[in-house]
């Protein structure tokens, strides 16, 4: 059992990440900037995409969770930090971090098929599922268009801990039908 003051503490990070999320569904088109200065996580076949964000370069990852030498069907998603910022070690996502901000839920639909969500945002739902190349991928729509989810980008100009004044978010991708990237940038 938590006590007020520990609920209180989740309730102001919850609110917190939600205002980072929120933009799945109420952006409109940004202008570009460059984010290239950003590493991007390498050597991880089991990756499935990753999440960055200012003021740091610290980078969630998202990739596929196997037990017993196969899919997790319980949690196919297993989220963490490679604290770039720091020695580029990797780190599990703290119980905040997992249960009201970049943790992953997820719901198995079909054979090989899930819906997942950010605990943050439930309303923008992505698809893990097997592809014709016999790998699992997630699927996004940006820009209209269902695409292979790489990469979400979060820009950050100021505001608080608590209330984080967000300039825009950018989704990154690949259109599976034509292998061309597909980048959308939405501002809130």
């Amino acid at each position: 059992m938590l006590t007020k003051k520990q609920n209180d503490t989740m309730k102001k990070y919850y609110i917190s990440y939600t205002c980072i999320l929120i933009f799945f569904l109420t952006g409109t088109v940004a202008s570009a900037q460059d984010t290239t200065s950003f590493p991007v996580p390498k050597n991880n076949p089991a990756q499935l995409f990753y999440l960055q964000r200012t003021p740091n370069t610290n980078t969630i990852v998202c990739e596929l969770n196997f037990k017993n030498g196969g899919l997790d069907k319980d949690d196919p998603v297993h989220v963490f930090w490679i604290r770039y910022g720091e020695q580029g070690q990797k780190a599990e996502l703290n119980f905040i971090q997992r249960n009201f901000a970049y943790g992953i839920k997820s719901k198995q639909v079909a054979p090989d098929k899930y819906e997942l969500n950010f605990v943050s945002y439930k309303k923008y739902t992505m698809q893990l599922m097997k592809a014709a190349d016999n790998k699992y991928h997630v699927y996004a729509t940006i820009n209209k268009k269902r695409i292979i989810l790489n990469r979400v980008f979060i820009k950050i100009n100021g505001g608080s801990l608590w209330s984080p004044n967000i300039e825009y978010a950018e989704l990154k991708g690949i259109d599976p039908s034509t292998g061309s990237e597909v980048t959308e940038r939405m501002k809130i």
